[in-house]
């Protein structure tokens, strides 16, 4: 597809007028295409926000690539691909080029999400007024969500500065129900510039969501938990630990008794602060795509993804999360978090909150944010897995707790990018652990520039 393609209408949905919206189910399955001149009630407006929270799930988004590419990207040490697909090997080696089907099937998914909500948000005026901003933060969260994966996969990080130079992805923010060279075609923006858009979507939703909702749905503790780790790659440490603070104070959620049951749940477990739900009729996929297809051994998945031995000397030999990871016949190593079909993929935990809080406050050196110190929220996270409790804690400590605890679910590239840190070899700048712009994009609209390293 080319990008008119993903930014005209993929509007995922049928318009389900027969109570979607009054039951606020999240179980839409897509089917015909509409154009925003077909959307006339409150009712056709919630089945394209829904039609969004069910691409979200889709496996260019959530459902597998948002996560598995960032970590066949920042591979070394956490996991290595052993499998057949040439493009995820191609990511894995850091060798992707700009014709991969993978690298634009990331971004056009993200523009047809980012395209669905930019309609809802278009259409405000028909929603009913007990829902107008409930339904506005949860497109707006769904955009600023959206807009943070494309920012971390096409551009340089925050971290590296230059970031009224360096590109990103073009901001669209606004419906388009007919295809316009003039008016469609724009140039890639600038990191500060898409920050300064996710920001203001997730700081909305925040005000404008309810501090509870259906299971999958977001909510204000979601938007502030994204809005935690945007404050924390911008090394706003104060301001990450605020975001992640007012999560942890809600008490809408509590770690799990125990670190296995954070995963393979037919819904959000109990520390799940968003999480994108499956079933047997609507999921990632199966056969090729989604997380458990990729990571799970057979006859459940292909088994490509195999845990870096690497990563098992970061743990003490008694804890739980170093025992979530299986051996094949072969001695090769699996995770467990992926093990199981048709369940509800993490993609922000309660614990995630406890060690943002805890380096937040330990790099600030500002007053410290919140009830706990960081040695504590550190013990919060370690005493659920039963690793030995840590008598003092520096912030270097905090991040390899991170890289044990949120290890396989896509967090370890965007830690080491904004920390500076090598990924194997490379430097936290090097031009492949970026992707590079489509070239079918590039194709279409002749303002998008090309990221260093690839085909110019």
């Amino acid at each position: 597809m080319q990008l008119k393609r993903y930014i005209t209408y993929s509007l995922i949905s049928a318009l389900l007028l027969t109570g979607t919206a009054c039951n606020k189910k999240l179980d839409v399955n897509p089917a015909n295409n509409i154009t925003p001149d077909q959307i006339k009630t409150s009712d056709d407006v919630q089945a394209v926000l829904f039609g969004a929270y069910n691409s979200l799930q889709h496996f260019n988004a959530y459902g597998e690539r948002y996560k598995l590419m960032a970590d066949l990207l920042g591979s070394s040490g956490q996991v290595r691909f052993t499998g057949t697909f040439t493009e995820y090997r191609d990511i894995f080696n850091k060798a992707q080029v700009s014709s991969s089907a993978v690298v634009s099937g990331i971004w056009g998914r993200s523009y047809i999400i980012i395209s669905s909500v930019n309609t809802v948000l278009d259409k405000l005026a028909l929603v009913d007024a007990s829902i107008k901003d409930e339904t506005e933060g949860e497109a707006k969260f769904i955009r600023g969500i959206s807009y943070f994966e494309l920012a971390n996969f096409f551009g340089q990080p925050y971290s590296a500065g230059n970031q009224t130079v360096n590109e990103t992805a073009p901001l669209v923010l606004e419906p388009v129900s007919s295809y316009d060279a003039t008016r469609d075609n724009k140039p890639r923006a600038k990191v500060s510039e898409i920050y300064a858009q996710i920001i203001s979507d997730l700081t909305d939703a925040v005000a404008k969501l309810p501090e509870e909702n259906v299971n999958g749905r977001a909510t204000k503790y979601t938007a502030l938990a994204i809005l935690s780790r945007v404050y924390l790659a911008q090394q706003k440490y104060t301001e990450a630990a605020t975001a992640a603070n007012e999560v942890i104070a809600s008490n809408k959620y509590e770690l799990t008794s125990t670190f296995d049951k954070a995963f393979n749940n037919t819904v959000n477990s109990a520390e799940d602060i968003f999480g994108i739900q499956q079933t047997d009729q609507s999921n990632a996929g199966t056969t090729n795509n989604g997380m458990v297809t990729l990571y799970a051994l057979a006859p459940i998945g292909r088994g490509d993804v195999k845990v870096d031995p690497a990563e098992l000397t970061l743990y003490e030999d008694n804890d739980d999360r170093k025992a979530f990871v299986y051996t094949d016949d072969n001695g090769a190593y699996y995770t467990s978090k992926w093990s199981t079909l048709y369940k509800s993929i993490p993609v922000v935990r309660l614990a995630e909150m406890y060690l943002t809080r805890a380096e937040a406050n330990a790099r600030s050196g500002a007053a410290q944010v919140g009830n706990a110190t960081p040695l504590q929220d550190v013990n919060t996270v370690r005493e659920r897995s039963h690793a030995t409790p840590l008598t003092t804690v520096t912030a270097d400590q905090i991040v390899q707790e991170r890289f044990r605890e949120l290890a396989f679910e896509g967090d370890w590239l965007w830690t080491k990018k904004r920390l500076k840190m090598n990924v194997g070899t490379k430097a936290y700048t090097d031009n492949y652990l970026v992707l590079p712009v489509p070239q079918r994009e590039r194709d279409v609209n002749k303002q998008l520039t090309q990221n260093p390293g690839y085909d110019q």
